[in-house]
């Protein structure tokens, strides 16, 4: 009977490192689960004494039949475990702790992710047992469970009150071990002491929580993400498609009241663009048990909604920006954005219900700063020559903060137009979009004011999603593809993402955005008028209101014409003369002009050479370019300038007239390039200066 409080010490020491895994799951979760593991494969190992050589195998069917009847017993045959079973059980050791590791937390106390838990903690029981009933070594016995305490703090660490608990409580269990396995002559004449391994597991569990430590805790959460395929259709590309069919219904929404229905569903944030397409964020992990409010400057308020899916292809699913838990589906979620996906579309409507944090805005956001932390800062590409000039007009100087992030949305309002059709978001269609059209869809104008947006420094973000409608349908909304569009949200310091409109298509009429709306707007009626400046006519004097003065054509475009024909009549004319000045040189003069006039000609017509080419190597750099007679020529024009340059021979008009007549043929080489290639190279002015 002396071993059963050894014993019972050893297994709660291993039910106790398995509750260290609280922060991951939650105490209520795990308490049932890990108790009862712990007090069966107690009672096995001290029923099966007589039988010492099985006892480690009974004490582990027991602790595995425990887990069975607690948390598999779904799986079960009244009791008895079946394949199903078994297969969850293997899933149990080999996915488990992965699946939990990419879901946030508190995880969902589901057995695919809970399971290993209790299969720890069965582990340290058994291990533990056999260490102290053979070796009768209690500190050795407690390694297995101090070892699941340590894997229990690499997931997520113990922290604040709780921290205090589990520390007193395992240093507690172990010292109590130590003391009644203690010989019973050493209780009388040795000094009462801890063991060394005690003593200082004991001081590093003190240090750890009285010194902070600096940055964030470690957690082997950190990298493990739920993959995600790379080839999903972004929703960006469906909203004109959606158009065409405007009575087809996508989902329904039964709010918990009308007052707090939202006027807005996002679907996805796509908060990454390189110029050419936009991107969704990567950090998706299973949603778990519930999320918690956002850290902002303002209270926020539990709303809940039950929606149902009827797209059946759709794999993003309505939405809050901060979502706070779903129920009746098991999506995942973008833990930087609050997007949830499903990772397989369902054939059938998925009905689910979502629950998210409202944040609660009073008064106005007029002076409000920007929130760079919040992200929205993940590329523009190469803007287009103009963009940053043009976003720096739309604000007039203004510094980045919401006031300018208004004056940018006014600015599109009132400079450009709404249609209708597709308009692609990258680059060159936004350049037309923004300089040339001035027209565009409201995909092209939320992308437009996001890109404007990042090139002022503000950060902003694109999302898609839907209106909610204005009238119910019995006792739901019906949200139609009618209701799709895009629209721009700018971060915004104590307060989160904010919509914005720059395409004037947003919803109107009562919603519950917690203020946010009202506040928004209030700031927009603040906004400093757009200063105008008055027409001046050509006395000096401005013009009376209500005239416009034409626009004076003759003055702007006759200069230009004329500088366009100086130009076309005068290059040419220029290297006519250079080339006869050239040929009329005395000597050897005249054959060096001809070198330099056939390397010009090569220049004119982009064949790559340096200011030090010799004729051998102009001929290979036009043989390169796919120019066989002009290599010739020059061929010819190297042994010319050789003779010419080296022999010391008197000057000879014979010798001049064959290195012009090289330059001809490589003249004649080159108008196998065509007449656009001569006429480009006839007006290029490059070869002029020398």
């Amino acid at each position: 009977m002396r071993e059963r409080l050894p014993v019972a010490l050893v297994v709660l020491a291993a039910a106790v490192a398995g509750l260290c895994f609280t922060p991951v799951f939650g105490v209520a979760a795990l308490l049932p689960v890990v108790g009862v593991v712990a007090v069966v494969t107690g009672g096995a190992a001290l029923l099966s004494g007589s039988v010492v050589a099985w006892r480690p195998l009974i004490v582990a069917l027991a602790g595995v039949l425990a887990v069975v009847e607690v948390l598999l017993f779904p799986t079960t045959l009244a009791g008895l475990p079946t394949g199903d079973t078994a297969g969850l059980l293997a899933r149990g050791v080999t996915d488990s702790w992965q699946l939990t590791l990419q879901s946030t937390w508190p995880a969902r106390p589901e057995a695919q992710l809970l399971l290993f838990v209790p299969l720890l903690v069965l582990v340290a029981c058994v291990f533990g047992l056999e260490v102290l009933l053979r070796a009768q070594k209690p500190v050795l016995a407690l390694v297995p469970s101090f070892a699941v305490v340590v894997l229990s703090q690499l997931f997520g660490a113990l922290t604040g009150l709780a921290a205090v608990v589990a520390a007193l409580s395992y240093v507690g269990v172990a010292a109590a071990l130590f003391a009644v396995s203690r010989p019973s002559d050493e209780h009388q004449s040795a000094p009462a002491f801890l063991p060394v391994p005690l003593v200082v597991t004991a001081v590093v569990v003190v240090v750890g929580l009285l010194v902070p430590m600096p940055g964030p805790a470690y957690s082997l959460k950190q990298d493990q993400l739920v993959p995600v395929s790379a080839r999903l259709t972004s929703p960006l590309d469906d909203v004109a498609y959606r158009r065409t069919r405007p009575d087809a219904a996508v989902f329904t929404v039964r709010p918990a009241c009308d007052d707090c229905l939202p006027r807005r569903w996002p679907v996805v944030v796509l908060d990454t663009y390189d110029g050419v397409a936009w991107a969704t964020g990567s950090r998706y992990r299973r949603l778990g048990t519930e999320l918690p409010p956002p850290d902002l400057g303002v209270p926020a308020t539990r709303r809940d909604a039950e929606i149902t899916v009827r797209d059946q292809e759709a794999r993003w699913l309505p939405s809050q920006p901060w979502p706070a838990a779903v129920t009746g589906a098991d999506p995942l979620v973008e833990e930087n954005q609050g997007s949830l996906l499903t990772e397989s579309p369902e054939r059938t409507n998925i009905g689910y219900g979502l629950s998210w944090w409202e944040p609660e805005v009073r008064g106005s956001l007029d002076g409000f700063a920007i929130d760079p932390a919040l992200g929205g800062r993940d590329g523009v590409g190469t803007p287009p020559p103009g963009v940053a000039e043009l976003a720096g007009k739309a604000v007039d100087g203004v510094r980045s903060s919401f006031t300018s992030a208004l004056q940018l949305e006014r600015f599109l309002r009132q400079e450009y137009r709404l249609v209708d059709g597709t308009g692609g978001q990258s680059w060159p269609e936004l350049r037309r979009f923004l300089l040339d059209t001035r027209e565009g869809t409201s995909e092209q104008f939320a992308a437009a004011y996001v890109v404007l947006a990042r090139v002022l420094g503000i950060p902003a973000r694109l999302v898609v999603g839907y209106r909610t409608p204005e009238r119910k349908s019995g006792d739901e909304y019906v949200v139609r593809n009618e209701n799709a569009f895009a629209w721009p949200e700018v971060a915004v310091a104590g307060v989160g993402w904010v919509p914005l409109d720059p395409a004037g298509t947003a919803p109107r009429g009562s919603g519950g955005d917690g203020g946010l709306a009202e506040a928004t707007q209030s700031a927009r009626d603040r906004l400093p008028p757009v200063p105008r400046s008055p027409p001046v006519d050509p006395g000096g004097q401005a013009a009376p209101d209500g005239q416009d003065r034409p626009f004076p054509v003759a003055a702007v475009v006759v200069p230009i014409a004329v500088l366009v024909l100086l130009w076309l009549a005068g290059v040419p004319a220029a290297k006519w003369l250079r080339a006869r000045g050239r040929r009329r040189k005395p000597g050897n003069a005249a054959v060096r002009g001809a070198w330099l006039e056939a390397r010009d000609r090569l220049r004119e017509h982009r064949v790559p050479l340096t200011a030090g080419t010799t004729p051998l190597e102009m001929a290979a750099a036009a043989a390169g370019a796919g120019l066989p007679r002009s290599a010739d020529g020059l061929r010819t024009l190297a042994s010319t300038v050789d003779f010419a340059l080296w022999s010391g021979a008197a000057p000879d008009e014979q010798v001049r007239d064959a290195a012009w007549a090289a330059v001809r043929e490589v003249r004649k080489g080159l108008r196998a390039r065509g007449v656009r290639a001569r006429v480009r190279a006839a007006v290029d002015p490059r070869t002029l200066r020398g």
